[in-house]
């Protein structure tokens, strides 16, 4: 299954249709970060504009995300596999720790560099998938 954990991942022949609803569901959220000026508003939607991209990336591979505890992690990771960048994973898992940080343990301070070399990174994620994506 092109080296994909069937743990997280299953084969789906998903039309290209549907990968690119993904895909503008993940710029509607790139949208909001953009836009909003709170800054806890504008890293959260950058993190799930970076998530919902990486599923729109498996749809267009023919992958479905199984949504079990960890899954994120996956999604990232196998976004960095794809795309061939590292840094995707690296920086898209510091994303997932701090967002995990603030749901689940009190809070953590995003601050507005943060906050934009993120949406900065997501947009040149959402830039290398949109090509992926439009070229099929």
């Amino acid at each position: 299954m092109n080296n994909f954990e069937d743990k997280y991942f299953i084969k789906f022949q998903f039309s290209p249709e549907q990968a690119e609803a993904h895909f503008k569901n993940a710029l509607k959220d790139f949208d909001i970060a953009k836009k909003d000026k709170i800054i806890d508003v504008k890293f959260n939607y950058s993190y799930t504009a970076l998530i919902k991209a990486g599923i729109a990336l498996l749809s267009h591979n023919e992958i479905k995300v199984k949504s079990l505890p960890g899954h994120h992690i996956k999604i990232i990771d196998k976004m960095a596999q794809i795309l061939k960048d590292e840094a995707i994973s690296d920086i898209g898992n510091a994303m997932r720790s701090k967002r995990n940080i603030g749901l689940y343990s009190g809070g953590i301070e995003i601050t507005e560099k943060e906050s934009r070399e993120y949406l900065d990174f997501v947009e040149k994620v959402l830039f290398s998938i949109k090509g992926i994506i439009e070229t099929k």
